[in-house]
């Protein structure tokens, strides 16, 4: 087997750091938007964005969509992920703020390791197992210990509207890695841009009344506009495209690693543009998370020596 070149292992890392950074603004993009859209208007605003740009890659859906079997898969990822993922992650953010949302999609890469284990055959460890269990206490304590606010009226239920979407998360992955061995890791983001516009648009022109968001900063009034832009160019097309390329290129649990990088650039993001907070006790549940998160990327050789992967 030929070996990688450095080029070859390293810009996979970098486009899935980059991609977690447009992944964690999501986060405030959204709560933005949903001062005065729907939730949605938002995600069909920024499907039909992202479906536009890269409407001439399109073309290269055919070869899979001719395939009884792959056309089922594909079909199936963009089900999970953008339709029923936004689904879960709009009506969270509703109820819950950036911050602890960012925290609760940090458990998606275990859960990923563990599908990954169970579908793909990728092994697993026992530490990683204990982090999963750390990460789903961490989670469950975070949102019982959640103070209601302005802008998070309800934190138990926004987090497990959002461990919903979790699991929407892990199965696109799987999704995205089983496809993007047959076509680019670009057209299949076309292929999720295509097929969230054609679910959500529908949604959208339904006459369904929805209280806008309250946020406890005041914003300029083109900001929840300018915000459903962004979310189609930088986080639908760059985001899940640099996301995509990873998982291609990577094992889905090297890939799925990334996300742990989330609620760090979510709580730092939100606490400057939203001036959010948490509670001293979801603080040390927010660690449970990081920890359970941190166990199950650390291998221990046996000459003591720690290595991540």
């Amino acid at each position: 087997m030929k070996e990688k070149s450095f080029n070859q292992k390293i810009i996979p890392h970098i486009a899935l750091t980059i991609g977690m950074f447009f992944w964690a603004s999501s986060f405030i993009g959204f709560k933005f938007a949903l001062t005065v859209y729907s939730p949605f208007e938002v995600v069909a605003g920024r499907m039909i964005i992202a479906t536009i740009i890269c409407s001439p890659l399109l073309k290269g859906l055919l070869p899979i969509l001719k395939h009884p079997k792959k056309r089922l898969i594909l079909i199936g990822g963009i089900l999970c992920e953008p339709c029923f993922y936004f689904l879960f992650e709009t009506a969270a953010l509703r109820y819950t703020s950036s911050a602890q949302a960012g925290m609760v999609i940090a458990i998606m890469p275990l859960c990923v390791a563990f599908c990954a284990w169970l579908m793909l055959k990728e092994k697993q460890r026992l530490q990683t197992w204990i982090g999963f269990i750390l990460a789903f206490v961490g989670v469950f304590w975070l949102s019982f210990s959640g103070e209601s606010s302005q802008s998070a009226p309800n934190p138990f239920l926004g987090n497990m509207l959002e461990l919903g979407a979790v699991f929407c998360g892990v199965f696109y992955t799987l999704s995205c890695r089983h496809i993007t061995t047959e076509i680019s890791s670009w057209v299949f983001t076309a292929g999720m841009a295509l097929g969230g516009a054609l679910f959500y648009i529908p949604l959208a022109l339904l006459p369904i009344e929805v209280t806008p968001v309250v946020l406890d900063v005041e914003i300029p009034h083109w900001l929840p506009f300018v915000s459903i832009i962004y979310l189609g160019i930088m986080v639908s097309i760059a985001g899940y495209g640099l996301y995509n390329y990873g998982v291609s290129t990577l094992s889905a649990t090297e890939a799925g690693a990334y996300v742990n990088l989330i609620p760090v650039i979510t709580l730092i993001i939100g606490v400057y543009f939203l001036e959010e907070t948490l509670t001293f006790e979801q603080y040390f549940a927010s660690a449970f998370i990081l920890i359970g998160m941190l166990l199950s990327q650390i291998t221990f050789k046996k000459n003591n020596e720690k290595k991540y992967v």
